[in-house]
């Protein structure tokens, strides 16, 4: 069955661009001009994959995709004419997974897609991981704190699932593109250091005084395999 993706720009010539491109490649598309139409799309149907345009007349991408955040963990990667590293940093704080400025080849938006939903596929029969109160399961990408189960974007799970098979082992940022992302990420940018913010903030206590997920001044991070390890 082809994967569905949604694409939420109010620019309707690109929209369909897109929307023919990407169907082209086998996947069902669908388009919606405003935030409202977006939203309600993603909330009376299942997408693989939401593209989505910060500029938009009723509300600004940003917003919508904290808004989606707060009841669905669906790949989002944002689209925009910004390209500045604050508004990478922004789009990610907020639970973006990727990022493309406009303009962009469609080739390229192509190769994020599918990177996007390669991560989001669940590996067959891979066994949980458990470290104490937090429980990491690959299959079902499920991550649970005390029983609670705790939302992550695609990413963001990628990065919690290679610090968990790394415990103990201190990782530097380059080794953690190379395991999550390889050359999709931008290897001198701030993404991994949002998005370890961004699992702190799931997994830690305390975020301000990590004591699972600890930073290694100049070398990178470590995932203790027991919260009250010291690296």
């Amino acid at each position: 069955m082809a994967e569905r993706l949604l694409v939420v720009d109010d620019d309707q010539r690109l929209a369909a661009m897109v929307s023919e491109y990407l169907s082209g490649e086998g996947y069902m598309v669908a388009t919606r001009f405003t935030a409202r139409e977006g939203h309600d799309a993603l909330r009376r149907e299942r997408f693989d994959a939401v593209i989505l345009d910060v500029m938009l007349p009723d509300c600004d991408g940003f917003e919508l995709c904290r808004q989606v955040r707060t009841h669905s963990s669906v790949p989002i990667l944002m689209l925009t004419a910004k390209g500045e590293e604050t508004d990478r940093i922004i789009g990610l704080e907020i639970g973006a997974d990727d990022y493309l400025p406009k303009p962009f080849n469609p080739r390229e938006l192509l190769a994020r897609i599918r990177a996007l939903l390669r991560r989001r596929r669940a590996p067959d029969e891979v066994a949980p991981l458990d470290f104490g109160r937090l429980h990491i399961d690959p299959s079902s990408r499920v991550v649970r704190l005390d029983g609670c189960e705790r939302r992550l974007t695609s990413r963001q799970f990628d990065l919690l699932l290679a610090f968990a098979n790394n415990a103990g082992r201190v990782l530097s940022r380059e080794r953690l593109m190379d395991l999550v992302g390889g050359d999709e990420m931008e290897a001198f940018d701030r993404s991994i250091d949002v998005h370890v913010s961004r699992l702190r903030a799931v997994i830690e206590d305390d975020p301000r005084t990590p004591r699972r997920l600890i930073t290694i001044r100049g070398a990178g991070y470590v995932f203790a395999r027991r919260q009250d390890d010291e690296p």
